[in-house]
């Protein structure tokens, strides 16, 4: 996991950088504090699933209610709704399965 900054903040202050704030405090509420980290392993892939759920289907309102991977509307003539879960049951997704 990487992040890039488009800007110099001192070592060790992160509070300097609102953005990064955000993410880290958006991680630990939504994945952290609801999982058991069992090792090293254990939190690298449960913070790999939480990123790619924050954002391929997180709703963000910055970005009026879409995520940053853009999602297509779905009208109803696609099919009924089906829950897919994400982060390993933690949050869940919602699509039109094709009939």
């Amino acid at each position: 996991m990487r992040l890039l900054l488009r800007f110099l903040i001192a070592p060790r202050s992160p509070w300097q950088s609102p953005y990064v704030e955000r993410l880290i405090g958006s991680v630990r509420r939504e994945c952290l504090d609801h999982v058991v980290v069992l090792g090293e392993r254990h939190l690298r892939r449960v913070l790999t699933s939480c990123v790619a759920y924050y954002h391929g289907a997180r709703c963000h309102m910055g970005l009026a209610g879409d995520a940053p991977e853009h999602r297509e509307p779905q009208p109803p003539e696609m099919g009924k709704v089906i829950e897919i879960p994400e982060v390993n049951g933690l949050h869940h997704r919602y699509e039109r399965q094709a009939a």
